[in-house]
């Protein structure tokens, strides 16, 4: 039901998961643990997938928040939970409160969880290539710096996500980068015979965590469009041409 990274597991008083889409109630595309408000399941299943996810890090449904993503670069300072329907636009979200479990939904894009133990501070970021690009990463060790975290201090876990071997992208996805971040090129592999190329999402946020000064980065080599019995993904929904998919939660929450 739940991976977890090691370096955040050793903190002490802090809980994390990344939740796989097993363990829950829902059914068809959706089985079984989504917890996409939006993706068209039942919302009565979504409600227990979620509270499910809650309670394996000892909160209850009412402490999980997550923000309305939009791939965008905000990132909001939570002070008290929101209920799901007043979610405010947010692609990344940060608190110093125990009992708040911080939440984000991917299918693809990587779920990226930080936090400075010393401080108690924690973060919990939703970083697809256009935001990443955009600086939602960056955007968010400021704001946690801003409540008292180093960057030095920092440890970042990046959760399952899309790898290079089933990213394929036109060449205009790879000029963008190439014309807009330095080095970039170096993320992409030639797909033989082709104009086409495999884009590395994560090692693009790896590097894009170091720039921004985290002391320690590590990511989870899980490629959630390749496993389709443990992971929810729009590229293989899309590449199946099918209407529907699921979402995962990846959470992280300071114990009292």
């Amino acid at each position: 039901m739940r991976l977890e990274a090691p370096e955040l597991a050793a903190v002490p008083r802090l809980g994390h998961a990344f939740f796989t889409r097993r363990g829950g109630v829902s059914e068809g595309v959706w089985a079984s643990l989504n917890v996409g408000w939006r993706s068209g399941d039942e919302t009565d299943r979504v409600r227990e997938n979620r509270t499910r996810c809650a309670q394996a890090l000892g909160v209850g449904v009412d402490a999980l928040v997550t923000g309305y993503q939009v791939h965008g670069t905000v990132c909001r300072v939570v002070e008290e939970p929101w209920p799901p329907e007043a979610a405010p636009e947010a692609d990344a979200l940060v608190t110093t409160r125990p009992g708040i479990m911080l939440g984000v939904v991917t299918a693809d894009c990587a779920p990226v969880l930080l936090a400075d133990p010393a401080a108690g501070v924690i973060g919990a970021v939703h970083a697809g290539w256009r935001g990443a690009l955009d600086g939602v990463l960056e955007t968010t060790v400021t704001a946690m710096c801003g409540l008292g975290a180093a960057p030095a201090r920092l440890r970042a876990a990046i959760g399952p996500c899309i790898a290079q071997a089933s990213y394929e992208v036109g060449p205009e996805f790879r000029d963008r980068f190439v014309a807009t971040e330095a080095g970039s090129a170096a993320l992409f592999a030639a797909v033989a015979g082709s104009d086409r190329w495999r884009f590395d999402l994560p090692g693009f946020v790896r590097g894009r965590l170091r720039r921004a000064g985290v002391g320690q980065v590590t990511a989870l080599a899980v490629d959630t469009c390749a496993d389709g019995e443990r992971f929810f993904s729009f590229r293989r929904t899309t590449l199946r041409r099918e209407a529907r998919f699921g979402l995962q939660l990846s959470g992280i929450v300071l114990r009292a």
